[in-house]
């Protein structure tokens, strides 16, 4: 049988071509792209979750594009070994790989913890949204946490004008902290839900009930009350060089939110507009 001799025809690099424009692009990338990850937790072992990632690099006015198909290769790459102490060897590779002198990565994902009840003491399990940031600029690595945790807020002026009751709302406080050193999700979250007026419970029984009421009731906090009590606390963590801290009211008794935000920024920091 007379054999054949298969012939691969050379594929022209596109992307890799100059371009006259004298454009540079600050960030080009892929977005909204899924992929399972598993996060460690404080408690030990790691928890299995699925992250949205944005993955961006800068490109040069001479380039006219970048490699996407290189993005998802590096995900896969890593496959379900994506985790906290590798998301920085990550984008070192991302800015390797694909030439690039900045990178930046987002990994955004529900993250749960198992709360017990304050009285009962029954176990149930509160999901945060969180997300992982990081970016590569003129060779400096930088990495930051966020966090949105929700809770309850009630009014102090409310209680102070009532002769009984006080109206609250649930509440979301956003904090983003450029980190120093390595520090636990679950820190950040155990620092905002003590600065609420009370925390929140997947699972409640009535005698909890009564204690989460009382406790927030106990416990009035303005939006504004909220931001600067969080600020004070995240003042005091050596492992957080910068940080932003939004909270906002969904309130029970307006058609519209309350709003606050505080924020400790740094010269060339990675938090800012």
């Amino acid at each position: 049988m007379e054999q054949t001799t298969a012939t691969t025809d050379i594929v022209t690099d596109v992307q890799s071509s100059q371009d006259s424009r004298g454009i540079h692009i600050d960030k080009v990338g892929i977005k909204a792209i899924r992929h399972p990850v598993r996060i460690g937790q404080r408690a030990g072992g790691d928890q299995h979750t699925v992250a949205l990632f944005n993955m961006y690099v800068a490109l040069p006015h001479n380039f006219k594009g970048t490699h996407m198909s290189r993005f998802v290769e590096i995900l896969n790459s890593h496959e379900d070994e994506i985790t906290i102490a590798s998301f920085e060897a990550m984008l070192e590779e991302m800015c390797q790989r694909l030439e690039a002198e900045a990178g930046h990565i987002e990994m955004t994902f529900p993250y749960f913890i198992n709360k017990k009840a304050p009285v009962s003491g029954v176990s149930s399990l509160l999901d945060y949204e969180v997300t992982l940031i990081g970016e590569i600029v003129n060779g400096e690595l930088k990495t930051a946490l966020r966090v949105l945790v929700p809770g309850t807020s009630l009014c102090p002026c409310s209680k102070e004008i009532s002769d009984y009751g006080a109206h609250n709302q649930r509440t979301h406080v956003t904090l983003t902290a450029q980190l120093n050193g390595f520090i636990w999700i679950e820190e950040l979250i155990d620092l905002v839900e003590a600065s609420v007026s009370c925390e929140l419970y997947g699972l409640l029984k009535r005698p909890d009930e009564k204690y989460v009421t009382e406790f927030a009731y106990d416990n009035p906090k303005f939006v504004e009350d909220l931001v600067r009590d969080v600020a004070l606390r995240l003042n005091a963590e050596k492992g957080i060089a910068a940080y932003r801290v939004e909270a906002e009211n969904f309130e029970s008794i307006h058609n519209h939110s309350a709003y606050a935000l505080v924020e400790k920024t740094i010269p060339n920091g990675l938090i800012r507009d």
